[in-house]
């Protein structure tokens, strides 16, 4: 349905500038001028792909010793975008906070390009998760206000691994991006909670997930969140 959806509106839009073309022709057959019609702007202008955004993301000395890339938990839009997900505004599955991908609790299955990766420590009890995701217009700033919203509503939760009542504390973080938005999950059958951080800058979002360290996976989280900002800092499309 989606897909003839999209061909009632390519083909609509192909066939109104020919209307137009032709009230054009028959209004100004005296003088033989024809009005030209404007050009569409792509939505897509100034975002970076999916290849960018990888190039983006953190590199292996920015996340704590011992710590090794999962090789199931990296994928990247590439050199293409997609098409763009409307929000789903049902309530928030606030369980998604504890995954890698959690940007979707926000109700967006992402941007229209993204890169991630995952990192572990050799038991793998701990883990630092990073992702980037570009969107187009003002989307990004709409994902930043959701997040503080999903706080909110998630301000407790039940683990779906232990089934342990996870409590939620959010707040505004000054000093990283456009904008950026920190949780804390912790629960008192955990031996240490998780860390979520999410910036804006620019178009694109970029969130960290960090369970590593004794202090909610606080500090790496920020290290990893710093050092994408710093390569997103002045990047461009090609």
């Amino acid at each position: 349905m989606r897909l003839s959806s999209r061909a009632a509106t390519l083909l609509a839009v192909a066939v109104l500038p020919l209307a137009l073309s032709a009230c054009s022709s028959d209004s100004s057959s005296g003088t033989g001028a024809s009005a030209k019609p404007a050009k569409a702007k792509n939505p897509n202008a100034g975002l970076l792909t999916g290849t960018q955004l990888k190039k983006a993301l953190a590199p292996a000395s920015a996340f704590p010793a011992g710590f090794t890339l999962e090789a199931d938990g990296a994928s990247d839009s590439g050199g293409k975008f997609l098409a763009p997900s409307s929000r789903k505004t049902a309530k928030p599955d606030c369980t998604r906070l504890e995954g890698t991908s959690w940007i979707q609790v926000t109700g967006f299955e992402g941007g229209v390009a993204f890169a991630q990766d995952d990192y572990v420590n050799a038991d793998k009890t701990e883990e630092v998760a990073q992702e980037a995701d570009a969107f187009q217009g003002t989307t990004a700033k709409t994902v930043m206000k959701q997040l503080q919203s999903v706080a909110a509503e998630c301000a407790t939760f039940t683990d779906t691994d232990t089934h342990a009542k996870v409590k939620v504390k959010g707040e505004s973080t000054a000093g990283l991006g456009d904008e950026a938005y920190t949780m804390t999950l912790t629960s008192g059958t955990w031996e240490t909670g998780t860390t979520l951080i999410a910036v804006r800058s620019g178009n694109t979002v970029v969130t960290v997930l960090s369970t590593a360290g004794s202090d909610n996976g606080a500090a790496a989280a920020k290290k990893v969140t710093t050092r994408i900002l710093g390569s997103l800092k002045g990047k461009s499309a090609a």
